[in-house]
C-alpha cells in the first residue's frame, strides 16, 4: 500500500523537526556535491517554496538513480525532517529512501532553468502550472472560489445550478455559440425541428434569467458556472469561455445591490491577502510592484458612487485625447474607466444610471425614460469588474422593452410570467472570475489566469 505523502507546505511551516515524513513532488533543481551527496529542491504545488532534500550516497538506489532525478522528474522521498543550517528555510528533509517515480529528459523538458515568456507558456499549458507564477495563480484562484461560496452561504444565499444550454439570449447581443447535432446549421430563420432539442439552442452567456426564477421563489440565490461568448475578440481582456458569479436578490433595489457588490469585492481581496500571503508577495515583487497598493486602496476606501452622466461630464472636461471619443449615450471604455479610478478619483467607484439604449432589456427603467438602474463597479488598474442592475419587475414596461430591443416576447413567456404572478423588485450583478484574478494578481492578460484559455482560433488542451 502506498504511503500517504505530506504536502510540502505542511512540512515547511507546520511539522516539527525530528519527524519521520514522506514527501512527493517534482524536482525544480538538483546540485551534486563531490563529497557524495546531492541537494534537491522539491515542489508539489502546495506553496511557492521548495523543500530541500538532502540525499547521500548511502541511501539505497543513490548511485543508480540520482542522475535521473533531474529537473521535472517526480520523486517520493522518505526521511527525517531536520532543522536547516541555512537561512533560506526552516527545515530540510534528510532522505533514508527515495523512489524515482517518473523521469524527465533534461534535454527536451520544456521548462528550463530560465524565465519563459507568458506567450510561450500558453503553448505548454499542460506544464505551466509547475512554474512559480502559474502555481501561485492556481492557489489564488482556488482561494477566491472558496471565498465566493463562503461569502454567499454565510449570508443565506442558495447556490443554484443554471443551464449551460439555453434557448434565450440574456444579453441580446447575439454572440452565442449554437449547439446542434445537424450536419449543417440552419440560418437563424431556418428549421431546427429535426435538431436534437427541436429548436435553436446555444451555450449560455449568463445564468441570470434563470437565477431570477429562483430568487423570486426561494430568496437570495447565486450561480457560479462557466459561460460562453462567441465574440471575435483577441484582446487581453476577453475569453470565449469564462466563469461567472451571479447573485440575484429579491426585494433588493439598486442601492442594496451596490452595497453587496462592494462588500463582495473587499471580502475577496482581504481573504487573498490573509490566506495567500506568500503568493501575493510574489505577485507584488515579480509581476506588478503596485498590486499591494492597489488592493489596500480597495480595502481602505468606501467605493465612491457617481452617475453615468457625471462620469461623462468629467471625461469631457478632462482635456485628454481619447482613443475612443466620449459622448453621452456611448459605452465607457477601459481607458475611461481607468482614468476615473486611477487619475481623477484615485479609488474604486460605482457608476450607475446608464443610458437605456446601451443596456439589456431586463434593466429597470428610470422615470426620465432615458436611463436604467444599471451599475458598474470600477477598480484601479482593471476598470470594470462587476456589472449589475435592478431588474425591471413591471410587466408593461418589460413588454415594451422587449419590443424596443427587437426581441420576441414569446421566447421570454416564462420571464414575463414572473411579472404576472407575484412580481417584486429584485436586483443582481455579475462578476467575471477571471477579471477578479487579474485584479488580485496584477497579471496583464486574461489568458494567463484561467487554466486552459479558449479564444478565437484557439481551443488547445
Amino acid at each position: 500500500m502506498a504511503r500517504p505523502s505530506h504536502r510540502i507546505a505542511s512540512l515547511l511551516y507546520e511539522i516539527d523537526p525530528g519527524s519521520q515524513v514522506v514527501a512527493s513532488g517534482w524536482v525544480r533543481t538538483r546540485r551534486d556535491s563531490k563529497n557524495g551527496f546531492s541537494f534537491i529542491e522539491l515542489n508539489d504545488g502546495s506553496c511557492m517554496s521548495n523543500l530541500q532534500i538532502v540525499i547521500d550516497a548511502s541511501v539505497p538506489g543513490y548511485e543508480e538513480h540520482i542522475k535521473e532525478a533531474g529537473t521535472g522528474a517526480s520523486l517520493e522521498v522518505r526521511g527525517e525532517l531536520k532543522e536547516s543550517p541555512g537561512s533560506k528555510q526552516r527545515v530540510e528533509l534528510h532522505a533514508s529512501e527515495f523512489t524515482l517515480l517518473g523521469k524527465a529528459d533534461g534535454d527536451t523538458y520544456p521548462l528550463q532553468k530560465k524565465r519563459h515568456s507568458f506567450e510561450y507558456l500558453r503553448e505548454i499549458a499542460h506544464l505551466r502550472p509547475r512554474t512559480n507564477t502559474f502555481g501561485a495563480i492556481a492557489r489564488v484562484r482556488n482561494c477566491v472560489c472558496r471565498t465566493i461560496h463562503d461569502f454567499f452561504q454565510e449570508r443565506g444565499f442558495l447556490y443554484v445550478h443554471t443551464p449551460i444550454i439555453t434557448t434565450s439570449d440574456c444579453e441580446g447581443a447575439g454572440e452565442m455559440f449554437t449547439v446542434t447535432t445537424l450536419d449543417q446549421t440552419p440560418s437563424s430563420a431556418g428549421d431546427y425541428s429535426e435538431d436534437f432539442f427541436g429548436k435553436k439552442a446555444s451555450l449560455t452567456v449568463s445564468g441570470q434569467l434563470e437565477a431570477e426564477i429562483y430568487a423570486c421563489s426561494v430568496g437570495p440565490v447565486y450561480t457560479f458556472s462557466p459561460t460562453f461568448r462567441a465574440e471575435n475578440s483577441n484582446t487581453t481582456r476577453h475569453l470565449s469561455e469564462f466563469w461567472m458569479i451571479e447573485p440575484e436578490v429579491p426585494f433588493f433595489e439598486l442601492d442594496d445591490n451596490m452595497q453587496l457588490a462592494e462588500e463582495f469585492i473587499k471580502t475577496l481581496v482581504q481573504k487573498c491577502l490573509d490566506e495567500c500571503a506568500e503568493d501575493m508577495a510574489f505577485f507584488n515583487q515579480r509581476i506588478d510592484k503596485e498590486i499591494m497598493t492597489t488592493l489596500r486602496n480597495i480595502l481602505d476606501n468606501e467605493f465612491r458612487r457617481i452617475s453615468y452622466t457625471e462620469a461623462v461630464d468629467l471625461l469631457l472636461a478632462s482635456g485628454k485625447k481619447w482613443e475612443y471619443p466620449v459622448s453621452w449615450g456611448t459605452n465607457l471604455q477601459a481607458e475611461h474607466e481607468r482614468w476615473l479610478t486611477e487619475e481623477h478619483f484615485g479609488q474604486p467607484l460605482i457608476v450607475y444610471d446608464y443610458p437605456r439604449t446601451i443596456k439589456p432589456f431586463y434593466m429597470y427603467c428610470n422615470e426620465d425614460e432615458k436611463t436604467v438602474r444599471a451599475m458598474d463597479v470600477l477598480v484601479p488598474r482593471v476598470g470594470e469588474i462587476i456589472g449589475g442592475s435592478q431588474r425591471e419587475h413591471r410587466l408593461d414596461v418589460l413588454e415594451k422593452r422587449l419590443v424596443e430591443c427587437g426581441l420576441d416576447a414569446e421566447e421570454y413567456w416564462w420571464y414575463l410570467d414572473l411579472r404576472r404572478f407575484g412580481s417584486v423588485p429584485h436586483s443582481g450583478f455579475g462578476l467575471g472570475l477571471e477579471r477578479a484574478i487579474l485584479l488580485l494578481t496584477g497579471m496583464q492578460n486574461i489568458r494567463d489566469v484561467i487554466p486552459f484559455p479558449r479564444t478565437p482560433k484557439n481551443a488547445e488542451f
